[in-house]
């Protein structure tokens, strides 16, 4: 992984990342396609997706700078009845105040990641974090709404391999916290996960429970080689992997290849 950013609890590249993200999310919703447009394979609009991305900014904002936010207890259910509580009470859905707002409250965010260096690790809604990894939450949630929004309007996704590798910090911190037990039921299984130009983790799987770290096991039992935007839509829930096994971004391979179809079931996207 990156080494860490001279101004200090953000890694390098990540901040720009984060910016950049924001600015092209923003830049779709300027663009002035309609807001009442149904996102795919998704009960909101783009109106409605917009304004959670802009409340939740706000709401990584506020966990950066240490002020106490309660939005669910981190299960996929809690969490999206968080999500409907704010968009209730929170009545904008034009395109020009939300691209502001997400802008706006995405700067915030990386202003208070960059000046808490040493602080300690925040409570976010999915357990707590370091400043570093907080970032990569903000990035990947970002990335995955962004995707959302670019799907309903018709417009290319800004998702692409660098950004996907300044995500794995979240996603090795929260997918021992997001294991869905009837997936790792029974199993006992060692995996080593690579990226497509870099980026990989290792995951074990043992008493129904999973362990996650950036070293890969010294014995694999199954190795998956899975394209960067394959990999991050899957892990958000935006894709199946039986497709992208079809057109070859995954490969498998190891002492027992066979295993690579139950990886996706081990979590649950929140």
């Amino acid at each position: 992984m990156a080494g860490p950013d001279v101004r200090g609890a953000v890694p390098e590249g990540l901040g720009a990342a984060i910016r950049d993200t924001a600015e092209e999310i923003a830049a779709l919703l300027r663009a002035g396609a309609g807001m009442e447009r149904r996102v795919p394979q998704s009960q909101w609009s783009v109106g409605e997706a917009a304004a959670h991305l802009a409340l939740a900014n706000e709401l990584m904002a506020d966990v950066a700078a240490g002020r106490a936010r309660s939005y669910g207890d981190g299960t996929a259910q809690s969490l999206a009845a968080a999500n409907e509580q704010a968009l209730a009470a929170f009545g904008e859905r034009g395109a020009g105040p939300l691209a502001g707002m997400i802008v706006e409250q995405a700067g915030a965010c990386l202003r208070a990641l960059e000046e808490r260096s040493a602080q300690g690790a925040v409570v976010t809604p999915l357990g707590p974090m370091g400043a570093d990894v907080l970032g990569s939450y903000l990035l990947a949630h970002m990335l995955g709404h962004g995707y959302d929004l670019a799907r309903a309007l018709g417009r290319a996704h800004m998702i692409d391999r660098e950004r996907v590798r300044l995500t794995l910090p979240f996603f090795l911190t929260v997918m021992p916290r997001v294991t869905d037990t009837a997936g790792t039921a029974g199993l006992s299984a060692c995996y080593a996960i690579r990226l497509w130009g870099g980026g990989r983790f290792g995951v074990r799987v043992a008493g129904g429970a999973v362990s996650v770290g950036e070293r890969l096991p010294g014995r694999a039992d199954c190795t998956i080689l899975i394209e960067p935007v394959t990999f991050l839509l899957m892990a958000l829930g935006r894709r199946g992997q039986w497709g992208a096994l079809a057109q070859g971004r995954i490969l498998v391979g190891g002492r027992k290849p066979w295993l690579a179809p139950r990886f996706p079931a081990l979590f649950k996207a929140p």
